[in-house]
């Protein structure tokens, strides 16, 4: 056996092995004799590097990048319509049968709570790897997928096919995660959803191969259609015959009181697996019916989501706390007995304010009803009063701070409490930090709540500010901290030192500045100095700022503490930088946005960006001046007061025909 050929073999015979270990999980080998095969085949490749081809298994090594290239899909990635009871998801069939005929057999699989993808393979060979962005356009993700050892390099056939799936990361690996960035100060990720997302966009892409992530492959397209399947089903048989994984849980129904079946018997048992699932799909299972169906501008037809209900479960009230946020506001939490609900351990759950106490007559000892608002936040939902047992303790509403004593005060027209010691309260001092260090903020990572605690507790910090003067070795003198874990908070707090101007006024925490106020000021402003020396006058002009907000921000810039608080940090060196947006089209020019619900196709501050690369402005609130209010899923009262006040509702799919026809995208 010859150089070449010897190549060839290791290649395929470590191809073979990873499929079985990755796809059918049962390895036929040891991990010593892998190592021995994979070692023999970099050494081979080393030392006749003309031989090293892209769908050899040491390819998989990655490197790092300087940014993400677009990648404009072959075919568009749609989006699903979602069916949220069984009453939609039994009209949805009936439109199907109503446009095809009768009988129309289906097929259920699992939603997997992940990152779609899209791979493109050319005869057999792994060569484009993109996310879904809009759906049109995505980003090239080639080097950090190619390190995920379930996407093969190579097909077990010369197939040329796009396939489609869903990147997540395994529950067990993403507590992992965690635990270790925990202990290096690091990053704690939300949800294994958010995991994987973050990990496969690493520019470094020896990160992502770390990360342990794994992909389901539900579709692929054939560039050879006179062999390609004729249902879904046998789609999915034929991807996992060219060696791509795919969830066991599929299951043909003849019709749609089968798929509500498929649908009730997981709502639970979803919760056993070791990947987050959010709902089921129903497809029609004919991939010619699939054709006759066609298209919406979003969704496809032929296919539908089945949203699972937010799980509702009952536990015990052993006690009612008091926090106290970055703005004085004083918030009661419910401490709970632990229940697991939606696949995560709940031990406490907000209660938004005392009037909401008083309308759920919530006391200490009692069973109630929680369940996660938007499958995230828990909320307590009714008291079971039943139950409630003769000791259970009324809760009666603080009139002083539990942080510093000072006597608490109600605003006109809000329903909070606030504590009105900003300068001093140490719970308000820790909460402006915080969200200083705050993605929408100066984005400093590895610095969270356990991190400035302790430099709370160690009185190393009094202010934000402070951040900025303390050493590598300050950080050290931290528990759980090491040398590295250290040089990274050190540098990432250095590094924010120029951040763009918009995000300085956001950290700032001015009362009513938020994310869409701060951008408002920076694009007027340019500078933090020209609004440090405005007047009230011209703030109260600028569309989306008005008089109240304007009174807030002269007054936040001309208090003696503030003026001490940006010459301590323009003297530690943190100057934010001017904003000069480059508008590639003046089509919004004049128009003012304001977003509401969750969009599908991008994330809202995606949204927000392209608006204003068209002109555009985006707002926190709806008024009169606003002129599109654009809507998601789960719009709230923004919504409703568009409605009242006539204001122009754009769906999402109305705002990406209106960006696409102006080739933004």
């Amino acid at each position: 056996m010859n150089v070449l050929e010897r190549i060839n073999f290791l290649k395929d015979e470590i191809n073979r092995h990873n499929y079985l270990y990755y796809i059918e999980e049962n390895p036929s080998l040891s991990d010593f004799e892998y190592d021995e095969m994979f070692r023999e085949l970099q050494k081979l490749e080393t030392e006749n590097k003309d031989l090293i081809t892209p769908d050899s298994p040491t390819q998989r090594l990655g490197s790092i990048g300087t940014k993400f290239e677009q990648h404009h899909h072959k075919y568009r990635l749609y989006s699903l319509d979602n069916s949220n009871n069984f009453e939609e998801l039994t009209k949805w069939y009936e439109r199907v049968t109503k446009e095809i005929g009768n009988n129309v057999e289906l097929v259920c699989e699992l939603k997997i709570d992940g990152l779609a993808i899209a791979l493109t393979y050319q005869n057999g060979i792994f060569t484009t790897g993109a996310t879904r962005g809009n759906g049109i356009v995505g980003e090239n993700i080639t080097a950090n997928l190619k390190t995920i050892k379930s996407i093969p390099l190579k097909l077990s056939q010369s197939k040329s096919v796009d396939v489609r799936g869903e990147i997540y990361m395994p529950k067990n690996s993403f507590e992992k995660l965690n635990e270790e960035n925990l202990k290096n100060g690091e990053k704690i990720f939300a949800n294994p959803r958010n995991a994987a997302s973050g990990s496969v966009r690493q520019l470094d892409s020896s990160i992502t191969a770390k990360r342990n992530l794994s992909m389901f492959c539900y579709a692929g397209i054939f560039e050879d259609m006179s062999s390609a399947p004729k249902s879904h089903l046998e789609n999915i048989k034929t991807l996992k015959t060219l060696g791509f994984k795919t969830n066991p849980n599929v299951q043909a129904c003849k019709n749609i009181e089968e798929a509500i079946e498929y649908c009730k018997a997981w709502e639970h048992k979803r919760f056993e697996l070791d990947y987050a699932t959010d709902g089921v799909v129903i497809k029609v299972n004919d991939l010619a019916l699939q054709n006759e169906l066609g298209f919406t501008s979003r969704a496809p037809k032929w296919a539908t989501a089945f949203k699972f209900p937010p799980e509702e479960v009952n536990t015990k009230v052993l006690d009612i706390e008091i926090s106290v946020g970055k703005t004085g506001a004083v918030t009661p939490i419910a401490v709970l007995e632990p229940v697991l609900l939606a696949g995560s351990m709940v031990a406490r759950a907000s209660l938004y304010n005392f009037d909401e106490i008083k309308r759920l007559d919530i006391r200490i000892g009692d069973i109630v009803l929680i369940k996660k608002a938007a499958e995230i936040i828990p909320k307590v939902i009714k008291v079971d009063e039943h139950s409630r047992e003769s000791h259970a303790v009324e809760f009666e509403t603080p009139t002083i701070c539990p942080a510093c004593s000072t006597s608490l005060e109600a605003r006109e027209g809000e329903v909070n409490l606030y504590c009105t010691n900003s300068l001093y309260c140490p719970a308000q001092i820790r909460g402006k930090i915080e969200y200083w260090v705050s993605k929408d903020a100066m984005d400093i990572d590895f610095v969270g709540p356990s991190i400035i605690e302790q430099l709370f507790a160690k009185n190393m910090i009094k202010s934000a500010a402070d951040l900025y003067a303390l050493s590598q070795q300050d950080f050290m003198q931290l528990d759980l901290i090491q040398e590295k874990s250290a040089f990274n908070i050190y540098h990432s707090i250095q590094s924010s030192k120029k951040r763009p101007l918009a995000r300085f006024l956001n950290a700032l925490s001015i009362r009513h500045v938020g994310k869409e106020t701060a951008q408002i000021l920076a694009s007027h402003f340019k500078t933090l100095e020209n609004i440090c020396s405005t007047n009230i006058d011209e703030l109260s002009h600028i569309d989306g700022v008005g008089e109240k907000i304007a009174q807030n921000i002269f007054g936040f810039f001309h208090d003696e503490n503030t003026i001490t608080f940006l010459e301590q940090l323009k003297k530690l060196g943190v100057e934010p930088n001017s904003e000069i947006f480059e508008v590639k089209s003046d089509i919004l020019s004049g128009k003012i946005f304001v977003l509401t619900g969750t969009l599908q196709n991008m994330t809202r501050d995606e949204t927000s960006e392209k608006i204003k690369l068209m002109g555009g402005k985006t707002a926190s609130s709806v008024s009169k001046n606003t002129s599109y209010v654009l809507t998601g899923e789960n719009a709230g009262s923004k919504l409703l007061k568009a409605q009242n006040l006539g204001v122009i509702i754009l769906s999402e799919d109305d705002f990406l025909n209106m960006i696409t026809e102006e080739n933004i995208l």
